[in-house]
């Protein structure tokens, strides 16, 4: 029977992370099924969905990535099989996109004003853009909007917390297509 573990990374940015970290998933029989890697700022970071042999062991392959890939940190947790196979999305997705000063407050007042319509967040990126001396805040979201969420409302409820935090939002559906 294979196991599922979530892996999470961080340690100050370098090339060669990725490759060391994949080799020794690889030695380890894993399979990487999702991922999420980004460099913030000097920090790399990463978080994986892994399949991996019956036999693994969190700890076992924590310790591997430890001693193979110094200056990151690691993190194994092996994932119940309840969790393993959770809906991705439960309604319409959406792309949330917000532009303004930076100041403390935006990613709360519209992470706030998402949950209170029971929209979950899937994915969130945030940076600074612009001089040093007038930064630009961006940030885009994917959200998971509830089919009892009317899109034109929820757009009306953004536009209220966006005036409110003296940004500009825009919300539109994120269109798939059949691979």
């Amino acid at each position: 029977m294979r196991r599922h573990f979530a892996l999470t990374a961080v340690g100050r940015d370098r090339p060669g992370i990725v490759a060391g970290v994949t080799r020794v998933l690889l030695q380890a029989g894993c399979n990487i099924e999702d991922s999420s890697m980004t460099i913030l700022r000097t920090e790399f970071a990463m978080i994986l969905i892994l399949k991996g042999p019956g036999e693994l062991e969190a700890a076992a392959l924590e310790k591997d990535l430890s001693a193979a890939v110094s200056g990151v940190a690691f993190f194994v947790k092996e994932l119940a099989p309840e969790e393993v196979h959770v809906a991705r999305t439960v309604g319409q997705s959406y792309i949330v996109s917000v532009y303004g000063a930076d100041r403390p407050g935006i990613v709360h007042g519209v992470a706030r004003a998402l949950a209170e319509r029971g929209v979950n967040i899937t994915d969130l990126n945030t940076r600074l853009v612009g001089p040093e001396d007038k930064p630009v805040y961006v940030m885009i979201l994917e959200a998971d909007v509830p089919p009892d969420v009317p899109g034109d409302e929820l757009e009306a409820e953004l536009k209220r917390a966006a005036n409110e935090l003296g940004v500009e939002l825009s919300l539109r559906p994120l269109e798939t297509h059949a691979l």
